[in-house]
């Protein structure tokens, strides 16, 4: 009986990963494809891919938009991981019943949909935009402020800090280290697995963020890598062989920060749950 109910397992797991691997694999197969054989949904490797390639950069700026969303993706990050891990530090080493009520708001903030906040924040921002033109509407700086305060960040790091042995700080602040030393000095070097993880959700939130940059990045020479691909898939008579290269170019920085920092992710979000 336990070898009938391994075998049905192992079939359940491959068709499974069947599942979940086919559309890459697909995407690939059809990047190397024409147009007309990818609306077909030919399932063979083609000999289209260099022609899709030049294509790709004849008809868009593809450089100048991976670089954009490269800046906003690792000044995000490196944002949001400080401020994150300092507020969930903070929550957590110095608590308090103000601030556990301060946490809870924070928490219920996850609630409300971006959308709903996406006006507010675009008057916001036109209104900044007349003080401060390098803060304001069409620079990356407004696509990059609003991701850089977020409640799953500071829940997470909170969640990782109950974990944290309390016994290494005291030992750090009788060595005469002041709160912000013991902070950067004990705390950041211990956490690196969640400060591993939480970077690899953030950037691929952030690299991958379409609905922000669209609203408030208005010059096509500030476009983002999926601001590209979607006006590539909005023309008139849209070419799917340089679409799908152009998906698969997008997908590979994110793919290989994951796979780079795989052990870690899944040891900072076990730490989280645990």
């Amino acid at each position: 009986m336990s070898k009938l109910k391994r075998i049905i397992s192992y079939a359940i797991l491959i068709i499974a990963t069947i599942v979940s691997i086919f559309p890459f694999i697909w995407m690939i197969v059809s990047a190397t494809n024409k147009s007309v054989d990818v609306t077909k949904g030919r399932l063979l490797p083609g000999s289209n891919l260099f022609e899709n390639l030049q294509n790709l950069l004849a008809t868009v700026d593809l450089v100048p938009a991976l670089l954009n969303s490269a800046k906003i993706s690792i000044s995000t990050t490196i944002l949001a991981l400080l401020i994150g891990s300092l507020a969930g530090y903070g929550f957590e080493i110095h608590r308090s019943k103000a601030k556990d009520i301060v946490f809870n708001i924070l928490l219920l903030s996850m609630m409300i949909p971006f959308a709903a906040l996406m006006v507010p924040l675009f008057r916001m921002f036109g209104k900044i935009s007349q003080t401060a033109p390098l803060i304001g509407i069409d620079t990356l700086t407004a696509a990059v402020l609003p991701s850089v305060t977020t409640a799953f960040l500071i829940f997470f790091f909170r969640q990782n800090t109950k974990m944290f042995p309390k016994d290494i700080l005291e030992a750090g602040r009788i060595d005469g280290l002041s709160e912000i030393g013991v902070f950067f000095r004990i705390y950041v070097p211990t956490m690196k697995t969640t400060y591993a993880a939480a970077a690899i959700i953030t950037f691929m939130a952030s690299w991958n963020n379409y609905l922000w940059p669209l609203v408030v990045l208005q010059s096509p020479e500030n476009q983002t890598i999926p601001l590209l691909i979607s006006n590539l898939g909005s023309s008139y008579a849209p070419d799917y062989g340089v679409i799908m290269l152009a998906i698969v170019i997008a997908t590979l920085p994110a793919a290989l920060i994951f796979f780079l920092m795989q052990k870690h992710f899944v040891a900072g979000m076990m730490g989280s749950v645990k």
